[in-house]
């Protein structure tokens, strides 16, 4: 039996959720087709995703297609819940990208088509909705070619458009067609046109056909289909090409155990339960695993994904996708085993770049939020709470306003707290300017830590976050000392000089020293003559923030894409409106009622022009956007207050951790 691992994707709204509830009918699945609109989807099992008619996290539905199974994997749309989507990601061996064939290519078409090439994950394209008014296939194809790839096939065309008597005809084996394919396929393959003008007789359509799976594979083409989740047309032909044109991953059963945590979740009795897409080796009941860092545990039980339902099972295999318990440490994220070239750590979408302070509306209910923040923070690691001890106020990241609606609707009906968020503001980023060193030497000066930790900032590559590096011989100390000494650059950087987080910084610890373990006569193990993890993970603040502060920092704000729809007569008035927001527009596109422009804008300004789009444009505009870069801010930074006692400050700093 083949398996396939697919996830469906799409921005929301395009149809996603429908389309996933149409193949699980197809495949007998369900008897009856699960509806958005009444919240009888399989995949959104939550209360709020019924509510609101939107997928907020990722759920698995497997089903049988002739001898494949396939684990259908359907994620958020919404731009607000991208994390759910990148966790996804890693686990994939295919996707389906789904396009509205009313408007198109949307921002967050265009966000997931590069991380899908970014990780050459094989894909097919399914234009969505042929039924609806305003439906225009030929105008999508062609958005399609000109803003996700050229390199596309379309395997069919669509009669009576716009309507309900909107069928897609799928392209066979005839001449004009099986021409094309030859041309598409020329293009990565001289040998195929060579062969084709020698003789065409030498390449039937079914060797055409098991090329273009070859090249689809290889991310070199990508087949585009037409349909209707609602009305089913074109369902089944996609249903058909998902297990023709689709590979699944070979694993080795034999091989050495490799699997990835996607998501976690925990049952009423509060036991997590994770969420595992194994690449190789197998996951026994009671066999012990380890997922990094001296962690690990005793898997109690193991449940499989099959035809639509869930199926207790004594082992988890390569290519399986399925629930353990018992790990109680497991985070997302983590590789059980060992990782072996599979899943993979680069982040693919922008981290969250809004942040907001949550509180209880009733004080004495601070311990029971923090306790359900941090539930949540286990189920979704981007909203990266922030514990200021100083104030007594709780930070979460957000990527914008619905995920906070979310959240505070998620603590009410779960947890039972009632909270309030103060004001929205922009999450903001520090590089280094340059190259900066600091040292601290073992009992020399007023160093009161025995350990010696010197160590140098520099500038790294754009996009490469935090990169820890040694220039001492690893030997050279205990390798818990070296852990402290990586973990303190970690947690440190994630607050700079003017208290944003550090990026694209490469720190490098080129001197270390310590005293060994040593005791008195016939005594035990004295902790004032030896070196301890401890010494180096409250000295290293010191040296590294000394370090920071020669090198320097600028600060960078998020920059978004943008693109607005509006009338055409609003046009010059919206370009006003765009400069007063900070906005840089490109070349608009002037069309009959309605015009375009793109452009960057930064992200502080977005919220506020969505706010008053519908009064600016009489309700006719529509504004997409997306983070596009960090930018460095002209003029004086912006500040946020630390968290935490200033390293930089360093009395202070030296009294508060005697304390």
């Amino acid at each position: 039996m083949a398996l396939l691992n697919l996830g469906i994707l799409a921005h929301v709204d395009a149809g996603k959720t429908s389309l996933t509830e149409r193949l699980l009918h197809l495949a007998g699945v369900r008897t009856e087709l699960g509806s958005v609109d009444a919240g009888s989807t399989l995949t959104d099992s939550m209360e709020l995703e019924r509510q609101r008619g939107i997928t907020i996290r990722s759920a698995v539905a497997s089903f049988m297609i002739g001898d494949t199974q396939v684990n259908l994997l359907d994620t958020p749309g919404h731009p607000d819940f991208i994390a759910e989507v990148e966790r996804v990601l890693g686990v994939l061996d295919g996707a389906v990208l789904v396009v509205s064939a009313v408007e198109g290519v949307q921002a967050q078409t265009r966000i997931l088509m590069r991380a899908l090439r970014r990780l050459d994950l094989p894909l097919l394209l399914f234009v969505n909705k042929i039924d609806r008014t305003g439906a225009n296939p030929e105008r999508v194809l062609r958005d399609v070619m000109d803003r996700l790839t050229p390199d596309v096939v379309p395997m069919g065309y669509v009669s009576q458009p716009g309507g309900p008597q909107a069928r897609f005809q799928p392209y066979g084996p005839d001449d004009e067609f099986r021409t094309r394919l030859v041309d598409v396929l020329a293009t990565h393959d001289e040998g195929i046109i060579a062969a084709y003008v020698a003789d065409d007789s030498a390449l039937p359509y079914a060797l055409l056909r098991k090329e273009l799976g070859k090249q689809i594979a290889r991310c070199q083409v990508f087949p585009v289909f037409f349909g209707s989740a609602i009305t089913g047309q074109g369902a089944d032909v996609l249903m058909s090409a998902i297990a023709e044109l689709l590979p699944g991953l070979d694993g080795d059963a034999d091989g050495d155990l490799s699997a990835t945590v996607f998501k976690i979740d925990r049952e009423a009795s509060g036991e997590k339960v994770a969420y595992v897409r194994v690449f190789s080796g197998t996951v026994h009941v009671r066999s012990r695993v380890d997922f990094g860092r001296g962690r690990g545990g005793k898997v109690t039980g193991i449940v499989l994904f099959t035809n639509g339902a869930t199926e207790r099972s004594a082992t988890l295999g390569p290519g399986q996708i399925g629930k353990l318990w018992g790990l109680a440490d497991i985070r997302i994220g983590d590789t059980i085993g060992t990782r072996n070239g599979h899943g993979t750590d680069q982040r693919q979408f922008a981290p969250p770049t809004l942040e907001t302070v949550i509180v209880p509306r009733v004080s004495a209910a601070k311990g029971t939020l923090n306790a359900a923040l941090r539930l949540l923070a286990e189920q979704d690691p981007l909203i990266n709470l922030r514990q200021d001890d100083i104030r007594q106020e709780t930070y979460v990241s957000l990527y914008g306003e619905v995920q906070k609606e979310v959240i505070q609707a998620t603590l009410a009906g779960d947890f039972g707290v009632d909270v309030d968020f103060r004001e929205t503001t922009t999450i903001c980023v520090e590089r280094p300017v340059g190259t900066g060193e600091a040292v601290e030497v073992l009992r020399v000066g007023d160093n009161p830590y025995l350990a010696t930790v010197g160590l140098r900032v520099e500038r790294g590559p754009l996009g490469s976050g935090v990169t820890f590096r040694l220039g001492v011989e690893l030997g050279s100390m205990p390798l818990a000392f070296f852990r402290a000494v990586e973990e303190a650059v970690q947690g440190t950087l994630r607050q700079g000089l003017h208290g944003w987080e550090v990026i694209d910084c490469a720190v490098t610890l080129h001197r270390s020293g310590y005293l060994a373990r040593q005791s008195h006569s016939h005594g035990s193990f004295d902790k004032s003559m030896s070196s301890t993890a401890t010494d180096f993970r409250y000295l290293t603040p010191l040296v590294l923030m000394a370090a920071l502060r020669q090198a320097g920092t600028t600060v960078h704000e998020p920059l978004h894409w943008f693109r607005l729809e509006m009338p055409t007569d609003l046009y010059t008035s919206m370009l006003q409106v765009l400069t007063k927001y900070g906005a840089v527009p490109q070349v608009p596109t002037i069309g009959g009622e309605l015009s375009t422009v793109e452009g960057e804008i930064p992200a502080a300004s977005i919220h506020a022009l969505q706010q008053q789009l519908p009064s600016l444009t009489r309700g006719e505009g529509v504004l997409e956007s997306a983070f596009e870069r960090w930018e460095q801010v002209v003029g004086t930074p912006p500040e946020r207050p630390r968290t935490d006692i200033n390293p930089l400050e360093r009395a202070r700093y030296l009294l508060a951790m005697r304390r």
